[in-house]
């Protein structure tokens, strides 16, 4: 993955004072990081093969064991145990794009939450028949492990294969469809046959055969059909205030409906038309009038059966939508979620019967996602709500459905995010202040987020006038003829005095800062402050100035995430060298200081003792007007998400990173990887949704990234910082990923939404997407060697004839 050497972000990872302090925490981590590897040396080989004869040479991990079933795929960087255990790929051999598996091992599975729910896992065994990877890790570290995946698939005897080319076998199942196959073992014998599992009854196989009451006494009484219920339904709906009657598929629930506040459908594996019985009472409940009428929410196969009951029919996907990023677009809005979903089967939106439409679709296939019924409080989703593994966008549907319930409502109401909808800017000539002269906060890092900027105005038939006093950049060296070359380039310091002459001769409408870095950022909060874009009536595009210096001032972003009940760090923002003394006094030492309105680390770093304060402060102070004086997080992780939002609140993170060095070591001195590799599904959609969280309390509009310092041995986190802007790393996430973010940001600093943008790799769908990457990026700094040993490193990014960066910067993706 690729990270220049990161600027506002950095602050906690500014250079360490003490050395010698730093691999004493880095040592204390090591040691109390829970470490471990699988006890055999050997893997046994195996070979994968298909129904058309297709056959895969590969490794075992796992159990030694024959195993028949139904290939699948399924996308997502981690989740690995939450998928193993939803009892939806029950007789499914299931494949991971993600390329290395295993990392951060598996938690202890005896271990229950509040309710007797297992933590981490999604049913009480392993459902998948296989786990195919392309990479396993037979070292895994985490707080939280106690046995490595392989360890724990062998004692439930599932087996496990690595060494096949994933993408490849990925590819094909998309190209030609699921379709079974079988793992063979050397010397195991005669192979066994192929064995369809849809052709069984799978719902029978994994639900309840008894009924089970969790939350009792909660307000709300729901009766959930088990078609094979994850356990974080079940958890999601006891902590909204249900007491959750479980019984199993065939039970007779439309006798004692009455009895219930609503009816719950649960998710579920296989042929949707095996489930007669079930059908047959949905029947029976959906014939109900008056007072008989009670609120119905189905998930996944419950959104099928519920379907089928109604009237309509069932169609199998050629491969199945299964995996972490799938968007689905709410078709009474027009709002885009990312959502978790693994089903191979959906509903036929033309065989829908009068009475009932199509609630979401799928925006990759346009496939149904859900069902409503025009006049009573039956709804469906066909993705899940509940996650785990996956992004938790979809939840609030489990509150809707509840308060139906509380509320016994009739009718569904779906009010949009935004109460007032977002009036697009209207503006025909725009200037873009460029990436600047050679000097920190500007230059060629962000020549590539301003080409971007370009070439998508120009695409919407904007004139565009262009600031940037580097002639060897790639916003100004283009040719006569180029489509999305600026309209004016006029070649002058970025700073407020020249920007006002070009904004007087020019007489734009429309002013975009965020592409040029923290020097053009700054110039347009200073533009703003001084009444000039206002005396030439020039509006700013994308996120607003109070958002921006909400972000930059370090009291007035502290009390912004206090206000959505949001963690950072102990801090105190000071004006002052002797308000930073008095600070210490309470923080205590060692602690971090960090300046507002500044890059690459500027002013910041570690202090060991008020000497050094002294010394740090006065210098920071002699770069900015404000220093935060912070707790310091010496050997947390540091991770940070690259977010892009639009107008109308639809929001996705395209890019995680996480660096391979704790917080001590900054950024541009540390290895940086791209997707994290140590974070666990919990952890990582806990800092993905928090991220969502954070940028739509500010009402950013384009792309930003937050920064985060996690605790290795614990859930604990603190947010370090969020840039309002495209910074350094957007270069580098945009080739991590193939998501354009500059191009999209600036057609969202124009009004346009997200779901109303192409996606640029398919150019088939949207852009309202999040990457699943099946494969890592990894930044490794270099230093030049005929420079001073104390010299910055710079990013080195290798081996890719198709980098968007200059030639010494290149991506390897592995």
């Amino acid at each position: 993955m690729h990270r220049f050497i990161r600027g506002g972000r950095s602050r906690l990872m500014a250079q360490v004072a003490s050395p010698a302090r730093f691999r004493e925490v880095a040592k204390q981590q090591q040691r109390a990081m829970t470490a471990g590897r699988d006890p055999g040396d050997d893997l046994v080989k195996a070979t994968l093969v298909l129904a058309d004869g297709s056959r895969f040479p590969a490794y075992s991990f796992g159990a030694r064991a024959p195993i028949s079933g139904e290939l699948v795929f399924s996308t997502g960087m981690v989740g690995y145990a939450e998928s193993l255990t939803d009892p939806s790929y029950r007789g499914q051999l299931l494949t991971l794009t993600f390329p290395m598996v295993g990392n951060y091992g598996v938690p202890d599975p005896s271990r229950v939450d509040e309710y007797g729910l297992a933590r981490g896992f999604e049913s009480g065994r392993i459902q998948a028949s296989a786990l195919i990877v392309q990479d396993y890790s037979r070292d895994y570290s985490h707080w939280n492990a106690q046995t490595s995946l392989g360890e724990w698939m062998a004692q439930e005897g599932i087996p496990g294969l690595t060494g096949i080319d994933t993408r490849m076998l990925t590819k094909k199942l998309r190209d030609e469809g699921s379709m079974l196959g079988r793992i063979e073992f050397e010397g195991e014998g005669e192979p066994l046959p192929f064995a369809d599992p849809n052709s069984r009854n799978l719902v029978a196989e994994v639900s309840t055969p008894e009924v089970r009451v969790f939350g009792k006494g909660n307000p709300v009484r729901v009766i959930a059909v088990d078609c094979g219920i994850k356990n974080n339904i079940i958890r999601m709906l006891v902590q909204k205030g249900a007491e959750v009657t479980v019984v199993p598929w065939d039970y007779e629930f439309s006798k004692v409906l009455g009895e219930y506040d609503g009816l719950f459908l649960s998710n579920g594996p296989g042929d949707p038309t095996r489930c007669t019985a079930t059908i047959e009472q949905l029947k029976k409940v959906l014939a109900f009038e008056g007072d008989e009428v009670k609120p119905i929410f189905g998930i996944c196969l419950g959104n099928q059966l519920l379907a089928l009951a109604a009237g309509a029919k069932a169609v199998k996907l050629p491969f199945g939508n299964r995996g972490q990023n799938q968007p689905v677009t709410n078709v009474l809005t027009g709002e885009c979620y990312i959502t978790p979903q693994n089903h191979g089967y959906a509903i036929d939106d033309s065989t829908l019967p009068e009475g009932w439409k199509t609630l979401f679709t799928n925006a990759n296939d346009g496939s149904n996602e859900g069902i409503m019924h025009d006049s009573k409080p039956f709804f469906t989703a066909q993705f899940h709500p509940e996650a785990q593994g996956g992004p938790t966008d979809t939840s609030h549907l489990f509150d809707m459905f509840l308060e139906n319930c509380e509320k016994k409502t009739t009718e569904l109401h779906f009010a949009p995010r935004l109460s007032t909808p977002a009036v697009k800017p209207k503006v025909s000539k725009v200037l873009v202040l460029g990436s600047g002269g050679l000097s920190i906060g500007q230059a060629g890092e962000f020549d590539y987020s301003g080409a971007q900027a370009i070439k998508a105005l120009k695409e919407e038939g904007l004139e565009v006038v262009l600031m940037n006093p580097n002639i060897a950049s790639v916003q100004t060296n283009v040719g006569e003829n180029t489509e999305h070359r600026a309209d004016q380039v006029f070649f002058l310091p970025v700073t407020p005095d020249f920007v006002e002459q070009v904004i007087a001769r020019e007489k734009p409408d429309g002013i975009v800062i965020s592409m040029g870095g923290q020097t053009a950022l700054n110039c347009g909060v200073e533009l703003h402050d001084k009444g000039i874009l206002q005396k030439h009536n020039v509006q700013v595009l994308g996120t607003q100035i109070p958002v921006i210096v909400a972000t930059e001032d370090r009291q007035l972003f502290s009390d912004k995430i206090a206000e959505i009940g949001e963690k950072i760090a102990e801090s105190f923002a000071c004006d002052d060298l002797p308000a930073a003394i008095e600070a210490s006094k309470t923080i205590g030492f060692p602690l971090m200081i960090r300046s507002a309105f500044a890059l690459g680390g500027l002013g910041s770093g570690i202090c060991e003792n008020e000497d050094q304060l002294r010394e740090m402060g006065a210098k920071a102070f002699s770069l900015s007007p404000q220093i935060l004086v912070e707790k310091s997080m010496l050997g947390w992780k540091e991770v940070e998400y690259e977010v892009v939002r639009d107008a109308a609140d639809n929001c996705v993170t395209v890019c995680n990173m996480e660096n391979f060095d704790p917080l001590g070591v900054h950024t541009g001195d540390s290895i940086v990887i791209a997707p994290s590799q140590t974070l666990s599904n919990e952890e990582y959609h806990m800092l993905r949704e928090t991220a969502i969280k954070v940028v739509r309390h500010l009402g950013i509009v384009g792309e930003c990234n937050i920064q985060y310092a996690l605790d290795p041995h614990s859930l604990e986190y603190c947010i370090i910082e969020v840039n309002a802007r495209l910074s350094r790393s957007s270069a580098l996430a945009s080739k991590a990923t193939g998501y354009p973010l500059a191009f999209v940001a600036a057609k969202l600093s124009l009004g346009i939404e997200l779901n109303d943008l192409q996606n640029a790799v398919t150019k088939v769908t949207q852009a309202c997407f999040e990457p699943s990457l099946d494969y890592v990026v990894t930044k490794i700094p270099r230093w030049v060697s005929n420079l001073s040993p104390l010299a910055r490193p710079f990013a080195a990014f290798f081996c890719s004839p198709h980098s968007f960066f200059p030639p010494h910067t290149r991506v390897r993706r592995t």
